[in-house]
């Protein structure tokens, strides 16, 4: 026994959840959208199972999906990436489990349990942002990296975003739940671009490469700075004109600069990949969804109504796995290589974008229906991640690496 004890690596003997930012948070935004989906859904067919006192369920879904899910990915992102950028030590160890267990409080006290104050379980929720923030900044000022001190400022709208929402659920600010989950959906949006930017074409290339496919793409530095300017003027627009028709040529404007980014980094040539291909994928979907902005806003046509659900089910949630995903392999010595399942969990959840997004305008008298499909196939491409990806962010890395 003594023996066997010996040959295990010592790290392959200590829990590594908290080794790395990306494990804990990458492994609690499975849980989230998984278990999110499925409160939903009993809700949504069983209203009077929600509390009273609570706030409102479908407000709740929306937030929890944007501050819940969307956030526990994004804070698992930075923390990864920062230390890369600046050379300097990950967070880890306690200051991580505090982090972990900030957020854990914020999904807790957002429960329609009814054991907390409004102010109170307000005052919990928002605290994960600037948390956050206060791990982050340091590395970030002493290495003087610039270009990334921007990740700070999006953070601090995020949690000025998840502020007005709570001034308005709790009835201090009017409408500004609306508000606030507007915002964070444009910021959220602006990461996606900001760092799509970032890796897409650089995750083309490299991947593409290992099959012999030379894939060039020449940088476009006006390109690069509209495709940002672009949504940092919708999030002006919904902020100064929201739901009027100059806001939806705003966002004509911004999904025809994405396309026009997007095809540059020649998606069509990365089918071998699915850890690529499924990048290209997710960027195409927030193509789709500011174009049907465009189009609802522009003339109200009905395949268009539901174009929040192309950008949050569509565009965040495909590039959110697409990143995990790859993420998760590549920090933890692994090959770069979609493990089996994988490709279906992509699918499933761009089938379940599809549905929810067009079938309502073509089966109308179907809605109920629409919703249950939708967000079942939701729920089994977040079964099969978590099933694929728990060991590996739990369990130490290649050759016991902690990750």
């Amino acid at each position: 026994m003594n023996i066997a004890a010996a040959s295990v690596p010592p790290s392959a003997r200590k829990p590594v959840l908290f080794s790395y930012g990306f494990r804990p948070f990458f492994l609690l935004a499975g849980l989230a959208a998984l278990i999110n989906m499925a409160v939903w859904l009993c809700v949504y067919f069983h209203p009077a199972l929600w509390p009273d006192h609570a706030v409102p369920a479908m407000y709740w879904h929306a937030h929890e999906m944007l501050f819940g899910f969307a956030a526990a990915a994004i804070g698992g992102f930075l923390l990864t990436a920062v230390p890369n950028w600046t050379g300097q030590k990950s967070c880890s160890g306690l200051p991580l489990i505090c982090l972990t267990g900030l957020w854990l409080a914020g999904r807790i006290a957002m429960a329609p349990l009814g054991i907390l104050a409004p102010v109170a379980a307000s005052a919990i929720d928002l605290a994960f942002f600037p948390a956050l923030i206060l791990v982050l900044a340091p590395p970030l000022v002493r290495a003087r990296k610039q270009q990334n001190i921007i990740f700070v400022g999006l953070l601090t709208v995020l949690f000025l975003a998840n502020l007005v929402f709570h001034l308005g659920v709790d009835g201090v600010f009017s409408a500004g739940e609306y508000i606030g989950l507007g915002i964070a959906l444009d910021i959220v949006s602006l990461l996606i671009v900001i760092i799509g930017g970032r890796i897409i074409p650089a995750f083309t290339k490299g991947g593409m490469a290992r099959y012999g496919i030379v894939i060039s793409i020449p940088p476009n530095k006006w390109l690069e700075i509209f495709s940002i300017a672009s949504i940092v003027a919708v999030l002006a627009g919904d902020m100064a004109m929201p739901l009027s028709p100059w806001n939806g040529l705003v966002a004509l404007t911004a999904a025809l600069v994405q396309a026009l980014r997007l095809a540059q980094w020649q998606g069509h040539r990365t089918a071998r990949d699915p850890l690529v291909w499924v990048l290209h994928l997710g960027y195409a979907w927030l193509v789709v969804g500011l174009g049907l902005k465009a189009v609802w806003l522009l003339t109200a046509l009905p395949f268009a109504e539901k174009w929040i659900h192309a950008l949050t089910i569509g565009a965040f949630t495909t590039m959110i796995l697409a990143m995990m995903t790859r993420a998760s392999l590549g920090h933890t010595g692994r090959t770069l290589v979609a493990p089996p399942g994988i490709p279906a969990c992509y699918g499933l959840v761009t089938v379940a974008a599809l549905i929810r997004v067009f079938a309502p305008a073509l089966f109308p008298d179907r809605y109920d229906e629409i919703v249950a499909i939708s967000g079942i196939l939701w729920i089994a491409a977040f079964g099969i991640y978590l099933f694929v990806y728990a060991p590996i962010l739990a369990g130490p890395g290649a050759g016991g690496k902690p990750g």
